[in-house]
């Protein structure tokens, strides 16, 4: 995943740039850049943050870079963003998604005329360059970048960065957000609508799916209209978005409780004495819990911020584990012999959600009912590479089928993400006794679009449905 943010200004606009961006360090964990345009012409900065948060990383660049046009992004993957000399003139490109036929298209540049790409650590291809390449098939950059959203498979929002403004381009079906914000001398756009209202910016337009608009101090000119299909990326509510932001009308904190009490409402009868989220992305979801159902909220462990300001995730899959236990303190008299019901914003590997559960165990809980706030994961994404697995059989759901099943085809998936199939319910309780949870319910996909409360088929729920 990754996160965008803008501004067109008629003075200097380094510090919207820099605190907008920093904004979105929950949404990438890898590398964080900045590109301005100014009286100096264009300059940029790219740092790794794997290791040190992105506002650390970026003190230098705040106060000695300067200009009126800015972009920056936060990526777990390419460096960006990238500053592109073309027959379209100079521009910098930053872009969030994913391109699911980078190969095909790779070959589609080459083909269309002299391309070349910087070589990559690990042989990959930086997935904005090779967006940039697609835009300068084209005489225009609108048209550019109309054909670059046309031809790539997957998602991808785009910014470009000219002398004489920013092009804005929402991706084609709506995956992911991008919003923008207006105060008298300045416009900007966000990836998250939160990031720029503590700047000074109000709400001025959420771009649809597709919509290319082209932005400057004075605002947005629409340059190519919303498409009317949208596939908004649920997940975005259920877990990868921040707590304050809006998508398509919808609070994130909002669904999130809403969320919960879906679950509470399918899950009467239960007997516990409270109701806890794993931190930070469950605790919404359990405050809706434990408002409908009656049954106290509690804290029984704690998350450590002083020196965890951030995900800091190590290449090896056990380290991550580790780092991921040691963040979470317990708090034992909210634990001995208490039965509790801890809810997750959702189960990909479990590793982490039964590490957390042996931690309750041990420090004396009796019982651990495990509800996760979304389906079982079925399907590798295709589109945004939430899940960051190198294969679905990483997924915790869809190794338990094979093991059962051995090879499984499409139809027989489709009969496990059924909540009201036998399969599902021998999955569920696979999986919850590999765990040692005491229960296991998953929140049913029905209830959890209920809880959005816009129209399903705008919603892209592929990765538990494998619908596309």
């Amino acid at each position: 995943m990754g996160g965008l943010f803008g501004v067109a200004s008629r003075d200097d606009c380094v510090f919207d740039l820099f605190f907008g961006t920093d904004y979105h360090s929950h949404l990438g964990t890898r590398r964080g850049g900045m590109a301005v345009y100014g009286k100096k012409g264009f300059d940029r900065s790219i740092h790794n943050i794997e290791n040190s948060p992105f506002r650390t990383k970026f003190e230098k660049e705040s106060v000695e870079m300067e200009g009126y046009f800015g972009i920056g992004c936060i990526s777990d993957n390419e460096p960006q963003p990238l500053l592109i000399r073309s027959h379209l003139g100079t521009y910098a490109i930053a872009t969030v998604g994913r391109v699911t036929n980078a190969e095909e298209l790779e070959k589609l540049t080459f083909q269309k005329g002299h391309v070349h790409y910087l070589e990559m650590s690990g042989g990959n291809l930086n997935a904005t360059e090779l967006v940039a390449a697609l835009i300068n098939q084209q005489n225009t950059i609108t048209e550019g970048i109309r054909f670059a959203q046309n031809v790539i498979k997957g998602s991808m929002s785009i910014l470009v960065m000219t002398p004489e403004g920013i092009y804005v381009a929402r991706d084609r079906l709506g995956r992911t957000p991008l919003a923008l914000g207006k105060k008298p001398d300045a416009t900007c756009v966000s990836f998250e609508s939160s990031a720029y209202i503590n700047l000074g910016y109000e709400d001025y337009k959420e771009l649809g799916p597709g919509e290319i608009v082209f932005m400057t101090p004075d605002g947005a000119e629409t340059l190519v209209q919303p498409g009317s299909e949208m596939k908004f990326c649920t997940f975005m509510w259920v877990y990868y978005g921040y707590p304050t932001s809006t998508y398509e009308g919808i609070n994130v904190e909002t669904m999130r409780y809403r969320c919960g009490a879906e679950l509470a409402e399918r899950d009467r009868g239960i007997e516990a004495d409270i109701v806890a989220g794993v931190p930070d992305s469950g605790i919404a979801h359990a405050v809706g819990y434990a408002n409908h159902s009656g049954i106290p909220f509690a804290r029984p462990f704690i998350k450590y911020t002083p020196t965890w300001p951030r995900s800091f995730m190590p290449p090896n899959q056990k380290q991550r584990n580790l780092i991921a236990r040691m963040k979470l303190l317990p708090v034992y008299d909210q634990i001995k012999d208490r039965r509790m019901i801890l809810i997750d914003d959702s189960i990909v590997r479990g590793t982490q959600l039964r590490e957390s559960a042996e931690l309750l165990y041990q420090s004396g809980a009796k019982e651990v009912h495990i509800r996760p706030a979304c389906p079982p994961l079925l399907f590798g994404c295709k589109y945004l590479n939430f899940s960051r697995s190198n294969s679905e059989l990483e997924l915790i759901a869809r190794r338990v089928i094979q093991e059962r099943e051995g090879k499984v085809d499409y139809d027989q998936l489709r009969r496990y993400a059924d909540p009201n199939s036998g399969e599902y319910r021998e999955m569920t309780n696979a999986i919850g006794q590999e765990l040692k949870f005491t229960s296991l319910e998953y929140h049913r996909l029905d209830d959890m679009i209920k809880a959005v409360g816009i129209e399903p088929c705008k919603l892209c729920t592929y990765c538990w449905s494998g619908i596309e």
